[in-house]
């Protein structure tokens, strides 16, 4: 026997809940360029912080990274100075970009045919990796830097490979986390 009952009038311990999902969830892509954040706040880099995701085609982040020391090679013991009288007291010889560990770091086979989020626009030693990769769409957030040669060869290459590169523009202006707050009763840490 089927019964007329409106989805309202559901109750949930006794409680009448909105059935209706909710309407101010991120967007994947947002959800994608805040994982590229997330990733870029464990660089130890007091310089630039710099995160990537790389997403496949089913939404499914294959692979994050940020820049950092390669494993191994202990953040302690490297410089991460920029304008030192020596290149071997700079971090530019030693550092991995965020793009690198996370084609690198991947969780899958290949990262052929995804897209990277990144928050800062590719160098040309990471588009290289990227177009060697089979990435074939970059997202970025900021574009700071597009005036150096290394950015400028870096478009140049993805432009000649048929990468798609385009400018993400958020929305709003900050997501917050907050491990103290959640809706989830299920997930609160005093149950």
């Amino acid at each position: 026997m089927d019964l007329p009952v409106k989805i309202e009038e559901l109750t949930l311990n006794g409680d009448t809940k909105n059935q209706t999902k909710r309407e101010d969830y991120i967007e994947w892509k947002e959800y994608f360029m805040a994982m590229a954040f997330l990733a870029a706040k464990r660089s130890k880099d007091p310089s630039f912080q710099v995160g990537a995701c790389i997403v496949n085609k089913e939404n499914r982040i294959v692979g994050v990274g940020y820049n950092g020391m390669p494993f191994g090679c202990s953040d302690d013991d490297f410089p991460w100075g920029k304008n030192t009288t020596s290149p071997l007291d700079s971090k530019f010889l030693y550092v991995c970009h965020a793009e690198m560990n996370a084609i690198l770091n991947k969780n899958s086979a290949d990262v052929k045919d995804c897209t990277i989020y990144v928050s800062l626009f590719p160098c040309n030693e990471c588009a290289k990796m990227i177009i060697q990769s089979g990435i074939k769409e970059v997202v970025y957030l900021s574009d700071k830097n597009a005036h150096k040669d290394i950015y400028i060869a870096s478009r140049k290459m993805l432009d000649a490979a048929g990468v798609k590169c385009w400018q993400y523009i958020p929305k709003r202006d900050k997501i917050e986390i907050r491990f103290t707050e959640t809706d989830c009763e299920t997930m609160s840490p005093s149950k």
